[in-house]
């Protein structure tokens, strides 16, 4: 950004209700109209993402995939075989801790509300996740489509779509001349470019005892940052703390981590990785990230002891 203009650039924002979270997306220009314009460009490509990866809309690309589950496979666009494609690969970096086939889950199982006063038995737990497994979605390459093995088998792109929906959008906006900006899909980000006064953009990682407050702050421009934190979504019993976040290899709550901030270039990536490293636990999840380039988290346990990967400065 050259730096006579530093003086006159503003961060414009706007907050809206997208793919069942809630999106901030904010430029940084000289004028408003301008800045307005590349923010609805932003919209306008999340709400196409949602379009075709939603569960909430029947004919979406996913649906036709899970209600053909053991029937047959399904032609899909080149960008959903590809997001596919990546979620498996995921799958197998982390050993099953991310995996798409969640889908299967049986909601009333799992409702997280006030009601919920014992965890399901192992058993009923065990019999619930059966379906989830990542092996048995069939790619076609040659003919682009997906196949569940299973019937009942059901894909859902919770862990992963709205930091591919903040990656496009943000991929968007550079390409139409955006020099600086965040877009921040319910506390997972992206940013690129630096503030109106050319310093890095900086975030805050939350307390998880006090989400409104921050124990610490890191340099995230033109870097992509997510959080899974059983701040926000828990149960309580016999005074113990479960996470809304499931093992899906057992179905039940991990317990144990409170939140996991992971840094990435790439906020589907973040995004992606953030819950299984907390399904992982800390050992096993450290050891993935610092095998892997430019990864990197932090982890915070139930007695607020922080763990960082290799490379975390915090300030």
């Amino acid at each position: 950004m050259p730096t006579n203009s530093i003086a006159t650039m503003k961060i414009f924002s706007e907050s809206l209700k997208l793919m069942g979270n809630n999106f901030t997306i904010s430029v940084v220009d000289e004028e408003e109209a301008v800045a307005k314009k590349h923010i609805h460009t932003a919209i306008d490509e999340i709400r196409r993402i949602e379009q075709l990866f939603t569960t909430f809309k029947p004919d979406s690309q996913t649906n036709l995939i899970n209600d053909h589950a053991g029937i047959q496979p399904i032609i899909v666009d080149q960008e959903v075989f590809e997001l596919i494609e990546r979620s498996i690969a995921i799958s197998k970096i982390t050993q099953g801790a991310f995996d798409i086939s969640y889908g299967s889950i049986d909601k009333s199982l799992w409702n997280f509300d006030k009601t919920m006063t014992k965890l399901p038995s192992a058993e009923a737990a065990r019999k619930m996740v059966h379906l989830i497994n990542y092996q048995n979605i069939v790619l076609d390459a040659a003919n682009r489509s997906v196949f569940l093995k299973e019937k009942g088998m059901r894909i859902g792109f919770g862990g992963i779509g709205k930091g591919y929906a903040a990656e496009m959008a943000k991929k968007l906006l550079i390409k139409n001349g955006v020099q600086s900006g965040i877009i921040n899909a319910s506390g997972d980000l992206t940013t690129w470019g630096n503030q109106p006064d050319g310093k890095p953009w900086t975030i805050g990682i939350a307390d998880p005892d006090r989400p409104q407050a921050a124990f610490s702050y890191i340099e995230i421009s033109n870097k992509a940052v997510a959080t899974s934190g059983n701040y926000e979504k828990y149960i309580l019993i016999d005074g113990k703390k479960y996470s809304h976040t499931i093992d899906p290899k057992t179905g039940l709550p991990i317990s144990g981590i409170k939140s996991v901030t992971v840094i990435s270039n790439n906020a589907e990536l973040a995004d992606a990785m953030a819950t299984p490293i907390a399904v992982m636990g800390i050992n096993a999840g450290l050891f993935l990230i610092n095998q892997l380039p430019d990864l990197h988290c932090i982890i915070i346990d139930d007695h607020n002891k922080i763990y960082t990967s290799k490379n975390i400065h915090l300030k």
